[in-house]
């Protein structure tokens, strides 16, 4: 499941990108029937979020770049630590935040300094002081062993360039009966092309691993009762929402654009993820 290209690269790829896309969205655009004012094609990736979104900064709601709501239905109880991988501009974290309560602690993992930054205006703007932000990627988590009740992540472990390495991880910084609820981007039977395009891997399309993968992994790590607990097959109009924006917004021609996106329907959905370490 390790990409082939250096992962260093890829990581300076994946930084670059989501930095230009953090501008572009504190930058204003509009979308058709949302609640709040965010860049075209984000309401489809806030799908799961409508009920919270009312409840956080509007910085946090325009800048977020998931494909699904982790935290809905994970029974977060108060006091427990949330980790949240790849924590952007905060969205994850300050819903984590408010069902922890203020006995708990919610941590952020994000390797983009301009991500970070805005996570942390965010979470001051909405007063919380139990909420931290650390440098760092998520195939090294700076985060001390057994200390995590909860792990999320929203449409980012897909990025990584070695996945085995986060899955092992993620078992690392659990506590015993510790959770996992992530959401993320699968792909099976991509064309090779999709599979070596910068923006698409950007975009959270070229380095998908298949759901099969995915559970596999997580299993290899050593955590159980894997399971998918559900599943959002996108249509060519949800994929142009989903990643069209992205892929526009990095300069893809728009042929190109189109050509891609067509070719991936039927082959690309989101996924929630859940498992436990024993």
């Amino acid at each position: 499941m390790s990409d082939t290209k250096n992962p260093n690269d890829v990581r300076d790829q994946v930084s670059r990108a989501y930095a230009t896309a953090l501008k572009a969205s504190e930058e204003g655009g509009s979308c058709c029937g949302s609640k709040k004012t965010v860049p075209a094609g984000m309401a489809a990736k806030l799908a799961g979020y409508e009920a919270e979104l009312d409840s956080v900064p509007e910085g946090a709601a325009k800048s977020s770049f998931g494909c699904g709501n982790p935290l809905a239905f994970a029974e977060v109880e108060e006091g427990q630590t949330v980790l949240d991988l790849g924590s952007g501009a905060g969205l994850d974290l300050l819903l984590a935040r408010q069902k922890v309560g203020a006995s708990g602690k919610v941590i952020g993992v994000d390797m983009t300094d301009e991500m970070i930054e805005a996570a942390r205006r965010n979470v001051t703007e909405a007063g919380y002081d139990n909420v931290e932000l650390r440098k760092g990627v998520i195939e090294a988590l700076p985060v001390e062993d057994a200390s995590v009740d909860l792990l999320i992540s929203n449409c980012v472990i897909n990025l990584s360039p070695d996945k085995p390495a986060v899955f092992r991880e993620i078992a690392r910084v659990l506590k015993p009966g510790g959770r996992v609820s992530v959401s993320d981007i699968v792909a099976e039977e991509l064309p090779q092309w999709v599979r070596e395009h910068a923006a698409a891997y950007s975009a959270c399309i070229g380095g998908a691993i298949s759901e099969q993968e995915y559970v596999a992994g997580l299993e290899a790590a050593g955590l159980t009762e894997v399971e998918v607990s559900e599943r959002l097959v996108y249509d060519e109009c949800q994929l142009q929402g989903v990643v069209g924006s992205d892929l526009d917004a990095l300069g893809v021609p728009r042929e190109q654009l189109e050509a891609g996106v067509a070719a991936v329907v039927g082959k690309v959905w989101s996924a929630k993820f859940q498992a436990r370490k024993s």
